[in-house]
């Protein structure tokens, strides 16, 4: 499947750029090379294993990726931006072995008693090889993918080969890469929404997959550069490329702020949380060809898309050619199609999804599909608050609501067994408290009574994931934020000042 399409694509085009990064590129025939020699020396180390790949984003990365497949093993990606403690559970939950890595010092640290097995040169990279346990367990699945979750022991999602080929087929058969196409990879490629709908989907499509370190792109401990994305977006000359929303936001700042236009662009999907349909158009207006999608871990990541074809802001989009969904009479959305084997469990056991008898998993989100067959999400089941009055409020929406107007950047709203809703609030650059002030009024003229916004919090600093209040994807971690800001919160509804 992909190792197959790929493979393909090194007979059919064999001097096409595979992988470009700053210092080194392979062609698809040096990639199917790499490919066989690296998972060659992994199956010298033991017939199987479940491996952690620990690596800075880099053509090693995707090299080791595809060579632990290739090798029938188990990769677990663990991102950098996890904690000590997110790092140590994923390897033991997962059962790994061996580390792959270009940072041995800081896994030493966390496992003092790890052995050096060897140091690789793959794609002009050092790679350690570090064991962590004494003893080889590979888990009857291609890929445990742990998603960061809001606590410091994070789920580990069982995907096969077979269900992120299926993702990234169809994306495939709705983005059309080719060989004419230049992927530019943005996120953490430890997210399965780089991995597979950015990566895989471009290599068996024969498409350049430009990769360079996480600190080039723009990513610096809690800060981001969004000058080092334009420019390596303008240098590469890249056709495609994926962003969550804050990136998006930031781009569209940049543009707005006197930068030529990224005219080589013709894809950019944007997911991993909800984004405001004004900066969707206001992106549009900037020439940028930006489209919403929808995705879960638990389906290998794309679940929904919107299109050049079939594109309405505000919007999921429509349901990518494997995927099936509908909506029970509560309002949650339910999905069939690359549907996850289940949790990685303590004992090393895969704990089976909960379907229903005809195969489809509860997503969490609510949802509903417009007169066009566009899906549209209003808000996460469990967010769902109800006011002392007795009123649902789904928070999303009163946030997407807040977030569209001038001056704010992002927005967190808390209201459950309260008179009234509060919202913590980030400014802009330059964006005054009165400039806010004037804008939650317009929100409110949209809201009805019970899910306006009755007071407000000005958050001391912006919602990231390097300070825990927000997710990799640039979800809201609420449980973190309301914690944060209780003293705060609790002293509106007493009545008295912080």
């Amino acid at each position: 499947m992909i190792l197959n399409e790929i493979q393909a694509q090194a007979a059919q085009v064999p001097e096409q750029i595979a992988l470009q990064g700053a210092q080194t590129q392979l062609s698809y025939a040096a990639l199917a090379k790499e490919i066989t020699r690296v998972s060659s020396a992994l199956m010298t180390l033991t017939p199987q294993a479940s491996v952690a790949l620990a690596l800075d984003n880099s053509p090693a990365w995707i090299v080791l990726d595809l060579a632990i497949l290739a090798a029938a093993w188990t990769n677990v990606p663990v991102p950098a931006f996890f904690s000590a403690t997110q790092k140590q559970h994923a390897i033991l939950d997962a059962g790994v072995s061996l580390v792959l890595t270009d940072t041995p010092a800081v896994w030493l640290g966390l496992f003092p008693e790890a052995a050096l097995v060897a140091e690789w040169q793959v794609a002009d990279k050092m790679v350690t090889v570090l064991r962590v346990q004494a003893h080889d367990r590979a888990a009857p699945v291609a890929k445990i993918t742990y998603t960061s979750g809001t606590t410091g022991a994070p789920k580990g999602v069982c995907l096969s080969e077979d269900h992120m080929w299926e993702v990234a087929s169809s994306i495939r058969a709705l983005v059309k890469p080719g060989h004419d196409d230049c992927h530019f990879c943005v996120l953490p490629l430890a997210t399965l929404l780089e991995n597979v709908a950015g990566v895989y989907a471009s290599l068996i499509s024969g498409t350049t997959v430009v990769v360079y370190s996480c600190e080039a792109v723009g990513f610096s401990g809690s800060q981001f550069d969004i000058f080092k994305l334009y420019r390596g977006l303008q240098a590469s000359q890249a056709t495609t490329a994926i962003l969550i929303p804050e990136l998006l936001r930031a781009l569209v700042a940049c543009l707005q702020a006197g930068q030529l236009a990224l005219a080589q662009l013709r894809f950019v999907a944007v997911g991993g949380a909800k984004v405001a349909p004004e900066l969707l158009l206001q992106a549009h207006a900037l020439g940028l060809p930006v489209y919403e999608g929808y995705g879960l871990s638990e389906c290998a990541s794309v679940v929904t898309l919107n299109t050049p074809l079939a594109n309405q802001p505000g919007s999921i989009g429509q349901p990518l050619p494997h995927v099936q969904l509908r909506v029970d009479s509560h309002g949650e959305l339910w999905v069939k199609g690359a549907i996850y084997a289940g949790y990685m469990a303590a004992d090393g056991t895969i704990t089976e999804p909960a379907l229903d008898v005809d195969g489809y998993l509860p997503t969490g989100d609510l949802a509903y599909q417009d007169a066009e067959g566009h899906w549209i999400l209003s808000g996460r089941k469990k967010n769902l608050f109800i006011t002392s009055f007795g009123r649902n409020v789904s928070p999303e929406w009163v946030e997407t609501t807040l977030i569209q107007q001038a001056g704010l950047l992002q927005a967190c709203v808390f209201g459950e067994a309260r008179p009234y809703n509060v919202a913590v609030v980030v400014l802009a650059p330059q964006a005054s408290q009165a400039q806010v002030a004037q804008g939650i009024a317009r929100a409110n003229q949209g809201l009805p009574d019970y899910a306006q916004v009755g007071d407000v919090i000005y958050a001391k600093q912006p919602f990231t994931p390097q300070n825990g209040q927000l997710t990799a994807n640039g979800r809201l971690k609420r449980d973190v934020i309301a914690a944060a800001y209780a003293a705060e919160i609790n002293a509106l509804y007493e009545g008295i000042s912080a």
